[in-house]
């Protein structure tokens, strides 16, 4: 095992380095870059419109310096990649701070609704899956598969508007506070009342992130249980006289569990979850609208340090998944 998870810390290196190098030339070659849209804004700060007039070189080599395009794209990656070692990201051309400390500012949004709504959908997806694995076609198995399969059917957007619109102070109900995160006698609230602010805040944006993302997973769950009674171990430990409650809690769930943790080294990724629609709905300021923003922007250095910290993420996440599936089933040997 220890061959094993070397071999891949070995190779995220070539991996890494192969993202860093097609997402760099994508992102620099692509048009609109910082350079152009601050010719832009000095054309139309002296009233030249979009002709090139009114820019003189020197203006336009200046900028160039400024945002680093005054050198080769390979020098840039070059310097660039340099940089990534000390985890230096650069500059945010949009913010105007360093970059880790934009993401550090949006991060612990991300992370709270992160980290919630990914306990949420195990601790509903595993029980929900056992139990209707258990009742197999019965009432129970049909009415909550109609409930996930409508639940799941509706797009994030529709949802949130929907749920804002009829809850959130539209035309009906005013139950949920929209934007956010806190009220603003906040920090004149005793322990248990912030705990209790934060929760009537996070409610809607969580049904938004929760809804579309345990419907798979209780499925998963439940049809790899099935899957597992059917074996004939199982049948065996029945012929023995085993409690059906020992046989499916102890021996099958198990095994059962196996393909659940693929999804468990996604937990690493909830540092930087976002999702732009929901931020959008519910006027939340965390990593979603961040990557966005920095899109339409063309701020590099931002894309790059997300996409960057993203992929180191979710590689160490998916060893992690393989170091768990050894630690639940001994049997499983990585070479």
């Amino acid at each position: 095992m220890l061959t094993y998870v070397l071999k891949r810390l070995t190779w995220m290196v070539p991996t890494l380095f192969g993202i860093s190098l097609v997402c760099f030339v994508v992102i620099n070659l692509a048009p609109g870059s910082p350079v152009e849209q601050a010719l832009s804004k000095v054309r139309f700060a002296t009233g030249a419109g979009n002709s090139g007039a009114g820019v003189s070189d020197e203006v336009v080599e200046a900028i160039k310096v400024q945002y680093g395009f005054d050198k080769p794209l390979h020098i840039r990656y070059l310097i660039w990649l340099k940089n990534i070692v000390t985890l230096d990201f650069g500059e945010s051309f949009s913010y105007q701070r360093p970059v880790i400390d934009v993401i550090l500012d949006k991060l612990p949004i991300s992370l709270q609704f992160g980290i919630v709504s990914l306990l949420l959908i195990y601790m509903i997806s595993i029980p929900l899956g056992i139990a209707k694995a258990v009742r197999d076609g019965g009432q129970f198995d049909l009415w909550t598969s109609v409930a996930l399969m409508v639940a799941s059917s509706i797009p994030p957007l529709i949802l949130g508007i929907l749920m804002r619109v009829y809850l959130a102070g539209g035309q009906f109900l005013d139950i949920f506070p929209l934007g956010e995160l806190y009220s603003d006698n906040y920090y004149d609230l005793s322990m248990w009342g912030k705990f209790l602010d934060r929760a009537h805040h996070f409610v809607l944006p969580l049904v938004c992130y929760v809804v579309n993302g345990f419907t798979v997973l209780v499925f998963l769950m439940k049809n790899s249980l099935l899957e597992e009674i059917r074996l004939d171990y199982v049948r065996t430990a029945r012929a023995k006289g085993v409690a059906e409650r020992q046989v499916v809690y102890k021996h099958a769930l198990r095994n059962a569990l196996i393909p659940i943790l693929t999804g468990l080294g996604s937990f690493l990724t909830v540092f930087f979850a976002g999702s732009i629609i929901i931020e959008q709905v519910y006027n939340i300021d965390g990593m979603g609208l961040l990557s966005y923003k920095s899109i339409l922007s063309r701020d590099y250095n931002v894309i790059m340090a997300l996409i960057f910290i993203q992929s180191v993420l979710a590689m160490a996440g998916r060893l992690i998944s393989d170091i768990t599936y050894v630690l639940v089933d001994p049997r499983i040997d990585f070479q």
